[in-house]
């Protein structure tokens, strides 16, 4: 079964993790016919941890996970240290797909979001 988990860094500021699992939430509703789980991770501060949310996802079944970055830029948690945690996941469930999809700063319609907000 496959899965997406979308990972945000995670705050001291329990408003913005609670947006997070509002947008992994429309996010399963867009996506629910790709993926029979979507669920959220944070790198930092928040629960659940990357880790701790592929384990979960791999003991609910799924056997195909997809990370999703939602970071803007290619700094240290996108370049290094998600991928870390994934390929250390991949070492210790070698029979499950782990990738890592391209973050959100990567999106080819990103500009346009951007100006459509400018234009409010």
């Amino acid at each position: 079964m496959k899965a997406l988990l979308l990972v945000a860094h995670g705050s001291r500021r329990t408003v913005s993790n609670i947006e997070i699992a509002v947008v992994a939430t429309s996010l399963r509703k867009q996506v629910g016919d790709d993926f029979a789980f979507t669920r959220h991770a944070f790198l930092e501060i928040a629960q659940p941890s990357i880790p701790d949310a592929i384990d979960e996802l791999i003991a609910d079944g799924a056997d195909d996970i997809t990370v999703l970055c939602y970071f803007l830029s290619a700094g240290r948690h996108v370049r290094e240290d998600v991928p870390a945690f994934v390929e250390d996941k991949r070492k210790q469930y070698p029979e499950v797909k782990l990738s890592l999809a391209p973050y959100l700063g990567q999106a080819p319609d990103l500009i346009g979001v951007l100006h459509r907000l400018a234009k409010v």
